[in-house]
């Protein structure tokens, strides 16, 4: 598990069962990190996951049509400039 070593900014608290804290604690202990660490790195896995999950998109055989050709039709000038654009952000869990 990848540990990201900036300093943190916020505080972030929670309550959990005392059986819950026992494995957590082995689990971080097994990969080298801390509680606080290991739960962070959990925690952003599971809501980056979540996050790129959201791309589902429901329609009818038309409209999946004229998507599909517009997927297969050359990029526009300005479709590349955007897309440019998209690819020089940085990710949010990478700031």
């Amino acid at each position: 598990m990848k540990v990201h070593q900036s300093i943190a900014e916020v505080n972030i608290h929670l309550r959990a069962r005392e059986q819950d804290r026992m494995l957590i604690d082995q689990a971080a202990e097994l990969t080298g990190a801390n509680r606080s660490q290991f739960m962070m790195a959990s925690a952003l896995k599971e809501a980056k996951n979540i996050l790129l999950d959201q791309t589902t998109f429901y329609m009818d055989s038309k409209a999946f049509k004229k998507v599909l050709d517009w997927l297969d039709a050359p990029a526009k000038s300005k479709q590349t400039e955007g897309m440019k654009r998209l690819l020089a952000v940085k990710t949010p869990w990478k700031t």
